[in-house]
């Protein structure tokens, strides 16, 4: 059986009166339809550092085969697997004048075949663009941790819109068949 690590964010502003990332593994824990073996790691600081350490210390512990990170996109209205991560200043907390002469922003990229992986989702789409804020940053330092380490995780980062009544069902039938198709999948 294949093991997969499953995280969420906790709220970031004073109007948010919940993460919809978090919101929905609640809501998958709630309909216990998986019988996958899945940990979860719920209300992740809003601090790349912060994000980083706990989740890197669960892949230690847990050595999953596939870590599934969510992220909040307040503007998005479908599910969004994000292709890649760059490397950043902005989740390295400075500027661009802080940064070596020298410096070359990097992008990293998930093993996992997206295409085929969102192939049967009907609202989910394969997004560029992970967004220069913490979610990229916990993105890019995961995917960094498992190409320079001996793990064989792959990992992938969902951006959750808003969960509302008209959206909620479709967003978490195919957060599932995520999920499935991973945990089915060969490797």
């Amino acid at each position: 059986m294949k093991r997969l690590l499953l995280t969420s964010f906790d709220i970031w502003l004073p109007h948010h009166k919940s993460n919809s990332s978090d919101d929905l593994l609640e809501e998958v824990t709630r309909l216990g339809a998986l019988s996958h073996a899945l940990t979860l790691v719920q209300k992740l600081p809003v601090d790349v550092k912060g994000a980083v350490d706990q989740v890197i210390a669960k892949i230690r512990e847990t050595q999953p085969d596939y870590i599934i990170c969510c992220g909040m996109a307040e503007s998005r209205s479908r599910l969004s697997v994000e292709s890649n991560a760059r490397s950043t200043p902005a989740f390295t907390n400075c500027s661009m004048s802080m940064l070596p002469s020298d410096y070359q922003e990097s992008t990293l990229h998930t093993s996992v075949n997206l295409e085929e992986l969102v192939a049967p989702c009907q609202a989910t789409e394969i997004s560029h663009d992970c967004g220069k804020f913490v979610c990229e940053g916990l993105y890019y330092s995961v995917l960094d941790y498992l190409h320079s380490s001996s793990f064989k995780s792959s990992c992938i980062f969902i951006h959750v819109p808003v969960l509302t009544e008209s959206n909620i069902r479709v967003v978490v039938d195919d957060f599932l068949l995520v999920i499935d198709r991973l945990a089915l999948s060969e490797r």
